[in-house]
This record gives structure tokens, sequence and C-alpha cells, in this order.
């Protein structure tokens, strides 16, 4: 299963960014072997829609669940109809919300869990 957290530099160690639109960075990991990869979010500096624009970007990826601290309406909406599954967080590292993840341990939402903000 792959799976994107949202990063502010792109890196395991350091805390995760809770936007989950407009993050710099998504680390995309694959749960089954761990391996992973930083890539810059191209909706990072969208004029609006930038939760669509980001959850196109994972569904383009192969993403199958999404952790990330709020989710907008639209932003969620996207993930929906693209069969990601949305995981919220509330604080940690990557590599703490992938052990998380991983254990079970992390919520899975079933609507949004932030406000519109465009």
């Amino acid at each position: 299963m792959k799976i994107a957290i949202s990063s502010t530099d792109g890196k395991l160690d350091t805390p995760f960014n809770p936007r989950f639109g407009r993050c710099e960075y998504f680390i995309f990991v694959d749960g089954d072997t761990r391996e992973w990869e930083a890539k810059a979010n191209p909706a990072a500096s969208a004029r609006g829609g930038a939760g669509p624009q980001a959850a196109q970007f994972l569904a383009s990826s192969g993403v199958e669940a999404a952790i990330s601290g709020k989710f907008g309406p639209n932003a969620y909406s996207s993930l929906e109809a693209a069969g990601i599954g949305a995981y919220e967080a509330d604080s940690g590292t990557p590599a703490d919300l992938l052990d998380r993840f991983l254990a079970g341990t992390l919520k899975q939402v079933n609507a949004p869990t932030g406000p519109k903000r465009h």
C-alpha cells in the first residue's frame, strides 16, 4: 500500500505538516517495504483549489491512504472520489505517523475535518 504523509521539509524525523492541500511536500511510503521518497506538492502555492489539486496529485501517484492534520470539504471529497483513505493526525513525525498507521491506531475519517478555505 502506498501512503502519503503531509510534510514541511520532506524529512521523516521532523514534525509533519498538518495542512493537507498547502503542505510543501508529501512523503510517499511503501507500507510493505518502508521505502520512501519526498516529492514537492505542486498545489502548495495554488491560488485556489489546493486540496483537490493535492488529492489529484496523490491519486496520479498511486496513493491509497493520506495522512494529514485536517481535510477540508473539497479535499476530502476529492480523496473520497479517488478511493484514497483519509487519516487524521494531531502531532508527530512522518516516521511516527507511519508506525501508528501500520499499527492501526490512526483515525480514518469519514467526513471533512476542516473548514472550507476558498
